[in-house]
């Protein structure tokens, strides 16, 4: 919506604060997820690739200090969840944050949240489909197939799933989040157990002496703890998902509070719990980044089919976490279409009420991800992930100016704040803001991928500058029509 049709939308509504402008791209959905399914996709979005897989490789780099970053990113990361779901009780959107600026910033702002977010789960995609094809070389069975086979192969099964239907989506959702959280709590329950008795795990005996007998908490100094943030701020990048799945329940009222209040004691039992716990049981130096590190675990207690059985579950979220990127960028992309800065095939619904061009546009982003596994297969994982930070820092810079500027409104009586807000605006948004905009800057410190990363910054902004001045003609046609609605 534009500055001209927000206008008139608060003419419209300072009679009645309550009334919130609709989105045009939220037409067509079905009401098919029920309060567990959104729960469960809230549980799953806090327990995926980033912890499964990416925790091996910072707890080598970073050591047992790890917890403490994992901690602090999840602090923020509530943060940015507890204001998304403010804006969703406000008005629930399949577009979410994308319609929420459309609203409050503009057609250029929602233009740049919707395709810095479509840059996240774009290359989060090939992050997952590269642990997927890393998990099943696991097994000697796979280990001669190349990982760009195995990638296509992951991608191919995914999409066909995905394009079914909503009610299926959120059905696999629900049960992949059930063996995660099964899984990690079986796996919490076993390190604990090792730790009580006592049991050697790959030579080394668990406990405290695992930590003070290898340079402590801070191994490698405080600039390794530094570096991997981005990276952790990339395990939690699917709690947004609420806010999409929002649009397609009819209890979002209900749901959603449920589901974001529970956000802060999942990051402080399934994150900051499992890393001390990895911490623990064996010395950082011995995880690495091409084996989760509850499978290395596992495999080094003398029960191989424990290990089996924990990359299984592994690979089971890394579709998880693939089928949910498919899902949200979907959405996200019908909603810019509809209001002219996406392509219009992005638009197209099936029979079965799911936005299929927008998921085909991500899997053919995600082709050309099949092709970096087969040219770089050692660096696939670290180079997509660093760019995917990019795209959620920037989503989630953008939640919190929306934020702000919906409180300011509320202030000023144009719109109606719910009962369950944000609290400390606007100090929790502009601290929150600051920090993620520090964890983007200090990705300069890393000379291999986060210097590399940031040199691409320039790039994207060319590419979005030009994208603009591509679509803008039809975004204009598209708030024509939205004024000539309203009046």
């Amino acid at each position: 919506m534009s500055k001209d049709a927000v206008d008139t939308a608060k003419v419209a509504s300072r009679s009645d604060a309550t009334q919130s402008p609709a989105d045009a791209g939220d037409a067509g959905y079905s009401k098919d997820l029920k309060a567990r399914h959104v729960n469960m996709i809230a549980i799953g979005g806090a327990i995926g690739t980033g912890l499964f897989l990416g925790a091996g490789g910072r707890l080598h780099n970073a050591g047992p200090a790890l917890a403490i970053a994992y901690l602090v990113c999840g602090i923020f990361a509530f943060f940015v969840v507890r204001a998304l779901g403010e804006l969703v009780l406000y008005r629930p959107s399949s577009g979410s944050f994308v319609s929420y600026a459309r609203e409050f910033l503009g057609e250029k702002g929602a233009y740049v949240a919707g395709w810095m977010y479509f840059l996240n789960w774009s290359t989060t995609g090939i992050a997952d489909i590269t642990a997927i094809a890393l998990y099943t070389h696991y097994w000697s069975l796979f280990t001669d197939i190349p990982q760009w086979v195995l990638a296509l192969i992951a991608l191919a099964v995914v999409l066909a799933v995905n394009l079914i239907s909503v009610k299926i989506f959120g059905e696999m959702e629900f049960w992949f989040a059930i063996i995660k959280v099964a899984t990690l709590v079986g796996f919490m329950l076993i390190g604990i157990f090792l730790l009580a008795t006592q049991h050697e795990v790959g030579g080394h005996t668990p406990g405290l002496s695992a930590v003070t007998d290898h340079g402590g908490i801070f191994p490698h100094g405080m600039m390794p703890v530094v570096l991997v943030m981005q990276g952790v701020i990339f395990a939690y990048a699917a709690l947004e998902l609420v806010g999409v799945a929002a649009g397609e329940t009819a209890e979002s009222e209900k749901v959603v509070p449920r589901a974001v209040n529970s956000i802060m004691w999942r990051v402080g039992l399934f994150y900051v719990g499992s890393v001390v716990l990895l911490a623990l049981l064996l010395p950082g130096s011995v995880y690495s980044a091409d084996q989760s590190p509850f499978v290395t675990v596992l495999s080094k207690i003398g029960i191989p089919a424990a290990g089996d059985v924990m990359n299984l579950v592994v690979l089971t979220a890394a579709m998880s976490s693939l089928n949910s990127g498919l899902y949200s960028t979907g959405r996200i992309l019908r909603s810019m279409a509809m209001a002219g800065s996406a392509p219009k095939f992005t638009a197209r619904m099936n029979r079965s009420q799911v936005p299929y061009g927008g998921i085909l546009l991500t899997c053919a982003v995600c082709i050309l991800g099949v092709g970096l596994n087969y040219l770089m297969p050692t660096q696939a994982f670290e180079i997509v992930l660093n760019v995917a930070s990019l795209g959620i820092i920037s989503t989630w810079v953008i939640i919190m100016i929306c934020h702000l500027v919906f409180v300011r409104r509320a202030r000023a009586g144009l719109v109606t704040r719910p009962s369950f807000r944000l609290f400390g605006s606007p100090v929790t948004e502009i601290v929150t803001i600051a920090f993620l905009l520090a964890v983007l800057g200090l990705m300069w410190n890393d000379p291999e991928v986060g210097r590399k990363t940031l040199l691409l910054i320039p790039l994207v902004a060319v590419l979005l500058v030009g994208g603009w001045f591509a679509v803008r003609r039809r975004v204009s046609q598209a708030e024509d029509r939205e004024l000539a609605q309203l009046k």
